[in-house]
């Protein structure tokens, strides 16, 4: 599901001519007050049903936008929500891809406690590239992608949280955001503008008048055996506290072998790079980047099916996040 893969060179020229190229949109976290921190209970993330939820997606087929698969997937995920959170908003948006085909997309968001002032953004995007673009043959890269991974995996993480979150419900608010039209956008783009077509238009104009959350976390390709996830340039330059702290206590939970401290050379060009920049709301990307070069070896291919879903991987990802949002709860963070 990426794009443009990673350039940092467009993220350190959005930077620059955007805040001035002097960090001044960095977010710094402030240290919460320990008197006001409530007990901790962070519930343990169940890898076999974020595994269903993913599985219950590809069965759906490729959630590629203007197709049946795509309609099924809407309304599944509107459903989950549903039945988990306390108040579901589906925003309607409309975009023309690179090629000049019309697409009609669906951002979904299911909050919890919706009038509470203190938020936290999860989102993943749940649309699938409609070509296989790094297959080898020409007729193989004109299949769409079936999306275990890329637009499932993140999609069952969080959905998996969102249960979680029902069970055990937290004080703040939680904002679970699948994004759509994401993963339609052009090889090569010089901007990174034909990709995240959800996330941009959202960034714009949010689900709720002035919304804003005080700290955000993109799951994207998380589910993958043999994953790892270093620290990207996007969530280095806009939230480099958040990106470290998140990081920190992954290693502290055993996940130091998932949770790289390597750096990647560039950034990525997904959702959160305009939803930092436009929306400026602090987010991070927790991606499989095996290396500075690639996503993968199913990534954009045929092979992006169930059987490269890792429960282990999800389990990892799954639980560090949990853990996020409890200790959002519990303001140690």
């Amino acid at each position: 599901m990426k794009k443009l893969g990673f350039v940092l060179i467009i993220l350190a020229g959005l930077a620059a001519c955007q805040s001035g190229g002097d960090n001044k949109k960095q977010h710094t976290m402030t240290p919460p007050d320990p008197q006001e921190r409530k007990e901790l209970n962070i519930p343990a993330f169940n890898a076999d049903s974020a595994y269903y939820f993913i599985e219950e997606q590809v069965t759906l087929g490729p959630r590629v936008p203007n197709t049946d698969g795509h309609q099924k997937g809407r309304d599944y995920l509107v459903g989950k929500l549903e039945q988990y959170t306390d108040k579901v908003y589906v925003q309607d948006i409309s975009a023309d891809r690179y090629d000049g085909v019309s697409m009609k997309g669906y951002n979904i968001i299911g909050a919890f406690n919706p009038e509470s002032s203190r938020r936290i953004l999860l989102l993943a995007h749940w649309d699938t590239r409609f070509i296989s673009d790094q297959e080898n043959s020409e007729e193989a890269r004109q299949l769409p992608v079936l999306g275990a991974d890329d637009g499932g995996s993140g999609v069952g993480v969080l959905l998996e949280i969102a249960r979680q979150l029902s069970l055990q419900r937290p004080e703040v608010g939680v904002d679970i955001f699948f994004t759509d039209l994401e993963d339609q956008g052009k090889s090569n783009d010089p901007d990174g503008t034909t990709w995240a077509i959800g996330a941009q238009q959202w960034a714009k104009n949010p689900h709720v008048k002035n919304y804003t959350a005080e700290y955000g976390i993109l799951l994207d390709m998380v589910g993958a055996k043999g994953a790892q996830f270093p620290k990207e340039g996007v969530s280095q330059n806009y939230a480099p506290q958040f990106h470290d702290y998140v990081w920190s206590m992954a290693n502290s939970m055993g996940y130091g072998h998932l949770f790289l401290s390597r750096k990647l050379s560039g950034g990525v060009v997904d959702d959160h790079l305009f939803i930092n920049e436009i929306a400026q709301i602090p987010t991070i990307n927790i991606i499989n980047k095996p290396s500075d070069q690639s996503f993968g070896d199913h990534w954009h291919t045929q092979d992006d099916t169930m059987d490269v879903i890792d429960k282990n991987i999800l389990r990892a990802v799954g639980q560090v996040t949990t853990a996020v949002v409890y200790r959002f709860d519990a303001n140690y963070l």
